[in-house]
């Protein structure tokens, strides 16, 4: 049984955030409905927690941890563990008192306790001990996404990643676009674990496209800093899709959030799609196209779902991608099949005619390929 209170307090109080009058009101709800949780849809001082834990004899959890509970059953790669349990530790270690905090999932390689140590030292230090490990496995990853990202540059590569609030329906979309077969479920930070793909836009020219973890208001800064390998995705790509869920009563003040986090993270100038989602489901539906074009730019109206308005988008994409190409005249013996092939992949060809033995192909190409076919140019 869920029970709401709510009180709007001009200053929170610092030993239980809210009112001592508003305290007992919650205690007989809890003793009334034998409540086992109680949640705040606000972040709490590690006394605060401990105060009202004790006022109510039942845990307390505040918004950073249910988020950072959820984000723990979500994650599934050991790269989505590593980052969400940094965020855990960083938010337990101020909250540790000596009792009662179990840490027993911290994992093995931890010390034994020194001369002199307290109980309480010694679990900081194991805490400590953790986030140090974790950071240098965390930088490991970052590297390597750093080593990926330079690979994609020598062979042009553009990238665009999508962006949104939890739940919007970003990976429906990158279904959609890549047959990915990404997990979508109706259910908030589904996807933790970016997910990559290559599609083809109309004019024949291949992109990369990375789903992200959902955005949410106020994100707490733990998962910011734990997710920072992950975030550097949005901060590489040339264009950011935010999917917005036009069915949702609050979209405009979830693009709003979306909007604040692209600030934190300093990615707020790129070049931004703002893909309104779920028109198949939508009421009102001109409405609130009518209404976000006018306060949006580069609007595009979809159904991941149905694929409608996918084109729109493909087509969008291509005239906001920074140009990489170069336009080439090439001569190329008819058997050269590979090169041919390569001019395919990687750019458009706009004129293609047969002389003998071989094939003249005016095309616009990535420069890197460019500059390897200069022995061909006419």
């Amino acid at each position: 049984m869920l029970r709401s209170v709510i009180q709007d307090l001009r200053h929170p109080n610092p030993a239980y955030l809210m009112g001592r009058g508003k305290v007992e009101e919650v205690k007989d709800l809890i003793t009334s409905t034998d409540a086992d949780l109680v949640v705040f849809d606000s972040d709490l001082t590690p006394a605060q927690q401990r105060n009202l834990e004790g006022a109510f004899g039942v845990k307390v959890l505040d918004r950073t941890g249910l988020i950072l509970d959820i984000f723990a059953q979500r994650a599934k790669s050991n790269e989505g563990k590593l980052q969400v349990e940094l965020a855990q530790l960083n938010y337990i270690l101020p909250r540790l008192v000596g009792k009662g905090l179990s840490l027993s999932r911290l994992g093995g390689g931890i010390g034994t306790r020194g001369p002199g140590e307290t109980k309480l030292e010694v679990d900081r230090r194991r805490v400590r001990d953790r986030i140090t490990r974790i950071k240098r496995d965390l930088e490991v990853v970052r590297k390597v996404r750093s080593l990926h990202r330079k690979g994609r540059d020598r062979i042009s590569c553009s990238t665009v990643s999508i962006i949104g609030y939890t739940n919007a329906g970003k990976s429906s979309l990158l279904n959609r676009l890549s047959d990915a077969a990404v997990v979508v479920e109706d259910k908030l930070f589904a996807t933790l674990d970016p997910t990559t793909r290559k599609i083809r836009l109309p004019s024949n020219r291949d992109i990369l496209i990375s789903d992200t973890v959902g955005f949410i208001d106020r994100l707490p800064h733990q998962l910011i800093a734990a997710f920072k390998a992950t975030l550097e995705e949005v901060n590489e790509s040339d264009i950011l899709v935010h999917v917005i869920d036009i069915t949702h009563p609050r979209f405009d003040a979830n693009i709003n959030s979306v909007n604040n986090v692209l600030q934190e993270i300093g990615v707020s100038k790129k070049p931004v799609i703002h893909l309104l989602n779920k028109t198949d489901k939508a009421d009102n539906i001109n409405n609130i196209i009518e209404y976000c074009q006018r306060v949006l730019d580069n609007c595009v109206a979809v159904s991941a779902l149905t694929g409608r308005g996918i084109e729109d988008l493909l087509y969008k994409v291509e005239t906001l991608m920074p140009d990489k190409l170069k336009k080439v005249r090439l001569r190329l013996p008819i058997t050269a099949g590979d090169l041919i092939s390569r001019i395919h992949r990687n750019g458009r060809i706009t004129r293609k005619e047969y002389d003998g033995e071989e094939v003249i192909i005016e095309a616009e190409i990535d420069k890197i390929l460019a500059d390897s076919l200069d022995a061909f140019c006419f």
